[in-house]
């Protein structure tokens, strides 16, 4: 599983409970943003039909529907979201060099 907070790996032992946290940021791990379910375009941000809507997306919850995620968070806390535009220039001119 990756946390949605902080992006690392989390291995493992057994099911989550909704009181587990990530070991690397105490972010609550049985929450919808970890959930495989968890789509921010769809409606209730849920691709699982029969589940309740939850508000805090990113809070623990009691859904029975959770599943933990593989997925790689696009945005996620202390990411370089607002970097300067010229390092995402000079990483895609890095692709490309020998």
């Amino acid at each position: 599983m990756v946390c949605h907070s902080c992006s690392r790996e989390i291995n493992l032992l057994g099911k989550v409970g909704r009181k587990d946290e990530c070991p690397h940021c105490n972010a609550d791990m049985h929450c919808c943003k970890n959930c495989r379910f968890f789509d921010p375009g769809v409606s209730k941000q849920c691709t699982e039909t029969q589940s309740d809507y939850v508000a805090d997306k990113s809070r623990a919850n009691f859904c029975e529907y959770f599943q933990p995620s593989k997925r790689v968070p696009l945005v996620a806390k202390g990411s370089r979201s607002g970097s300067d535009p010229n390092d995402v220039k000079k990483a895609f001119d890095n692709l490309f060099k020998k």
